[in-house]
């Protein structure tokens, strides 16, 4: 466990930005983490997981601290459920592909989506209909100013549309280090009506599907839509897809008859992004290494040498070009650091 200085964050990060750490160490175990933390009490700290969740606009002037804690095991289980348990550090589509080859069934939805086991509950991340607090448990985590372990339940990680505790109160507080799942192990819930799973289930001659063929097909589907990071730089949905309330959409509708929207509740309707940013002309959109990408709008990408603050710049001109408009606010998923 060795304090590197002036360290590249390039390979560290999906967009694949050239910024450098004051200080970087990785940690493989819970009591190293609390070691570095304890050593380090006056230094800013900044925790890095997988990299897939952040736009890097300038170098890191902290201690970087690479969470790469490894390791799952199956805490119990009965005829019905099976609860897992994984590291911080895993990478979290083999993760959802380990559950689903023992036919645990709850994540195979989210298969794909880049980054670690360990940010999931801080974003409450989702695809297709399924969210992580749907099978969420717990998660251990360091509290980074005492090193003192603690478990948060559901209920206390305050859950939202990609929002957490971790996002409110409790940001830069923790590092978590687990995070416990309950999954099923028979009488699987197929979620296939949100998206495009069922057309790519009905082009693969799927008739009942298995949690595989969820999974396989939710795969295909973000492969035609979203760049594969290691080939070219992004960090997935860059933007959050707006909830608006009713009465506003009802408003923008009028004008746009053809704005595509899910209802949420009966106040409030989910406005997809990726057709906002289309529909402002910013599909495919390239400034220098900056880009939109062309299959996906939701997605920012780099062309190879873009740097964070050209990123963030294009990003927020797409935000102006929607808002004038639609006057709806996209805000961004990424963290911009």
């Amino acid at each position: 466990m060795t304090i590197q200085h002036q360290f590249s964050l390039k390979k560290y990060n999906t967009f694949g930005i050239e910024a450098k750490a004051r200080e970087f160490v990785a940690i493989q175990t819970v009591a190293e983490l609390k070691k570095v933390l304890s050593e380090n009490q006056d230094k800013p700290k900044f925790i890095l997981g997988g990299g897939s969740n952040m736009l890097l606009t300038q170098d890191i002037e902290a201690l970087v601290i690479h969470v790469d804690l490894k390791g799952k095991r199956i805490l119990q289980e009965n005829e019905d459920f099976v609860w897992v348990e994984s590291m911080a550090g895993e990478n979290w589509h083999e993760f959802v592909l380990w559950t689903i080859d023992q036919n645990f069934g709850g994540l195979e939805n989210m298969s794909l989506i880049p980054g670690n086991v360990g940010t999931t509950p801080v974003q409450n991340i989702g695809a297709y209909g399924v969210e992580i607090k749907d099978t969420f448990v717990s998660c251990d985590a360091v509290h980074i100013a005492t090193q003192q372990t603690k478990t948060f339940t559901k209920e206390e990680c305050r859950f939202g549309y990609r929002e957490s505790i971790f996002k409110q109160e409790a940001k830069d507080q923790y590092v978590i280090t687990s995070v416990v799942f309950k999954l099923t192990k028979r009488n699987h819930h197929i979620h296939i009506a949100y998206g495009d799973i069922t057309q790519e289930l009905e082009s693969q001659n799927v008739v009942t599907p298995t949690l595989k063929d969820v999974s396989n097909a939710v795969i295909a589907i973000r492969q035609r839509k979203l760049p594969n990071p290691a080939v070219l730089g992004n960090s997935g949905s860059f933007f959050k897809n707006p909830v608006i309330s009713k009465q506003q959409f009802e408003t923008v509708q009028q004008q746009y008859s053809d704005i595509k929207f899910y209802e949420v509740s009966p106040t409030e309707v989910k406005v997809p992004a990726g057709w906002l940013i289309e529909q402002a002309g910013y599909k495919g959109f390239r400034r220098g290494d900056a880009g939109v990408h062309k299959n996906q709008a939701l997605v920012l990408v780099n062309y190879g040498q873009a740097t964070g603050q050209e990123i963030l710049a294009l990003a927020k001109e797409v935000q102006q070009a929607v808002f004038d408009k639609y006057g709806i606010a996209i805000e961004a998923e990424v963290n911009v650091i």
